[in-house]
């Protein structure tokens, strides 16, 4: 049994969000799974999902941010036993996904994150994870929510996003294979001009798709066609394909 975990909180999702991620881990992972929603509001979820209120960590005021990540980290949070693997709400599961548990068993793994086409000309890519996709072991990282506690103020004033600082604390960590997991914005869209006149592609061999900031993947479908022209998108029909709620 794994545990794969998500987090629902505010407005900004609605339920369809959890129900269609859940339906993904069901048709892609090959292994018994509890799916975990943390959330403040279980309205309209699958009845076989899991749900739990927030964790509580005192995030003074980062409250009701992407810092509740950090509270995940807690040891005995909803009795989680085993290997956990945290999901943003806003990806897609393309491929069978059995190989996030299967890499590196007992590392703490993260994906890395991505940086605009222009800039990987001129520098290095930044050694910082993107917490939409982490995988650790139950039991084993409440140190990170101590480190945090600790030191909350100095995070809020020389980290951010909260990803870097997760990074950071996480101390040890290793990337998943840069293929396993694409961005939207940075692998499936055309660069400017081209995004103009060209669709969205999906990635070849991705097993997920990561649609972190805008668009996400109701607005992908139609095309983000009223943004600043830069970060404009065709319509991706495909996205539907992969973005599908499951009859309960």
């Amino acid at each position: 049994m794994v545990n794969i975990l998500t987090l629902k909180w505010g407005t900004l999702y609605g339920p369809h969000y959890v129900n269609r991620l859940y339906a993904g881990v069901k048709k892609n992972l090959n292994r018994p799974f509890r799916f975990v929603c943390f959330t403040d509001d279980p309205t309209g979820l699958d009845p076989r999902v899991d749900v739990q209120p927030l964790p509580e960590l005192n995030l003074g005021r980062m409250q009701n941010t992407t810092w509740i990540k950090l509270a995940l980290f807690q040891t005995g949070l909803a009795n989680l036993s085993g290997t956990c693997l945290f999901l943003d709400l806003d990806l897609l599961i393309t491929e069978n996904m059995d190989c996030f548990f299967d890499f590196m068993p007992g590392k703490r793994c993260i994906t890395q994150n991505w940086v605009q086409a222009h800039q990987r000309l001129i520098k290095k890519r930044p050694d910082v994870g993107n917490s939409s996709v982490v995988r650790f072991d139950s039991g084993t990282t409440q140190f990170i929510v101590d480190k945090f506690i600790s030191e909350r103020d100095w995070a809020y004033e020389n980290f951010h996003p909260a990803q870097v600082y997760l990074t950071y604390a996480l101390g040890e960590k290793y990337y998943f294979p840069d293929q396993w997991v694409a961005s939207f914005k940075r692998h499936c869209v055309p660069t400017f001009p081209l995004n103009l006149v060209l669709e969205p592609k999906m990635r070849p061999k991705a097993k997920m798709v990561v649609f972190h900031g805008n668009p996400n993947p109701d607005v992908a479908i139609e095309g983000n066609l009223k943004a600043r022209l830069h970060r404009r998108t065709k319509p991706a029909p495909w996205v539907e394909q992969y973005w599908q709620a499951e009859s309960a």
